[in-house]
């Protein structure tokens, strides 16, 4: 008997992908895509299946769509939980939304000790976004194919349809009498996708040589990361800072010194997202003239052959105080052995006359941002500093972890 070929595509993306974890996360809105995972992931057998769905609440019938969603999962006997939203501040609605999903669907997948999520993007979306990126000026990384895989909010986020179309789901699933929700939004055209799905149609732009560009493009952005990786060798990490070797950082071509400068900001800095290309812009021409600059809470600084990029002060001691056994402070420091009334906050200038911040080996703006261990306004160690055999004290990266924010995308 011949295979179904959407199974069969699905099914070897999900071997490829997932057939070694013991559990699944399942991102289901209830709608073709996810519902169509759902039913090919669970036909697929090899691994325990939960899925979770995002009610953001920002339209009437949101509430019932995701019940409507959680029984189709209880039909199947997997494990349903509804993750509700609530908007605070203002700013993009939808990129707001984007990110509030990721990170409610993370915090879910933590509590049931799930590594993985599935997510249902199709073939028809990585053509959608290649679109959408191109009308807004992206480079090669924005317009590079929809990884299959990637690290985000520590779990890991599984796309096992990119192979297939939308069309080919739903008709999938109309074929075994299986339902699903058509978001109203779809046909709204307010919504930048909306207008671009619609355009493709209207103009018969095929998807797959769209999704092939998008491909080629991510292929281009591979070469560019190792090209990067290379110039990086040589490259030094102490105490959270980072070194790269100047002569090969001012040898390169921009966009390549443009990748080492997002990678280093994002590994001193600890932000979970590239800094915008402007301001990086910006501090390129400014390192060209060996100029001193300080960018997304990082000094970066030419000194000793080597461009150092360390934490700026003034943003660590704006890093909310930690406490508790198992600190984890600035998002960049865990900290053991904190007692009750003890708090890791950042060193500061002040005390460093005290401190033999050089005998260290650190420059002083680095012994400041380090973490001190304080009880109420009493420095009661700079681990550091001086050895404090009561405080381990560790950064939460090192090289291995600049040279994975490289091949971040």
């Amino acid at each position: 008997m011949r295979a179904d070929p959407v199974e069969a595509r699905v099914h070897a993306a999900l071997d490829r992908l997932a057939g070694d974890r013991p559990a699944l996360g399942i991102a289901l809105s209830g709608g073709g895509d996810s519902t169509a995972l759902m039913h090919l992931a669970h036909r697929w057998g090899r691994v325990r299946l939960l899925a979770a769905t995002v009610d953001h609440g920002l339209r009437p019938g949101s509430e019932a769509e995701a019940q409507a969603a959680g029984l189709a999962a209880s039909a199947l006997d997997i494990p349903h939980e509804i993750l509700r939203w609530t908007r605070q501040g203002g700013g993009n609605l939808m990129a707001a939304a984007r990110e509030a999903r990721l990170r409610l669907l993370a915090d879910w997948a933590v509590r049931h000790g799930l590594a993985a999520v599935l997510l249902g993007h199709t073939l028809d979306d990585q053509a959608e976004t290649l679109l959408m990126r191109l009308n807004r000026g992206a480079g090669v990384d924005g317009l590079s194919a929809m990884a299959e895989s990637r690290e985000a909010l520590g779990i890991a986020w599984l796309r096992p349809l990119l192979a297939v179309g939308r069309a080919e789901l739903r008709h999938w699933l109309a074929a075994r009498g299986l339902g699903w929700v058509e978001d109203p939004s779809n046909e709204n055209e307010d919504f930048e996708r909306v207008r671009v799905r619609k355009a493709i149609a209207a103009l018969d732009l095929p998807l797959r040589q769209l999704a092939q560009s998008a491909e080629n493009l991510a292929m281009a952005r591979d070469a560019l990361c190792d090209f990067a990786a290379r110039v990086a060798e040589g490259a030094q990490s102490r105490a959270g800072s980072l070194a790269l070797p100047l002569d090969a950082f001012r040898a390169a071509p921009p966009e390549i010194r443009r990748r080492l400068l997002v990678a280093g900001l994002r590994f001193v800095g600890g932000g979970d997202y590239p800094p915008r290309r402007e301001p990086v812009l910006h501090a390129l021409a400014g390192l060209e003239t060996g100029a001193r600059l300080t960018l997304e809470g990082v000094i970066a600084a030419p000194r000793d052959g080597f461009l150092w990029l360390i934490r700026e002060p003034a943003a660590a001691a704006r890093a909310p105080a930690a406490e508790g056994a198992a600190a984890i402070w600035d998002r960049r420091w865990r900290v053991e052995g904190l007692q009750p009334g003890q708090q890791v906050r950042a060193l500061g200038h002040g005390v460093l006359p005290g401190l033999d911040w050089r005998g260290a080996g650190l420059m002083r703006d680095e012994a400041a941002a380090s973490p001190g261990i304080w009880q109420g306004s009493r420095l009661i160690a700079a681990p550091l500093l001086r050895p404090a055999p009561s405080h381990a004290v560790r950064p939460l990266g090192g090289l291995p972890e600049f040279r994975a924010l490289l091949y971040t995308h």
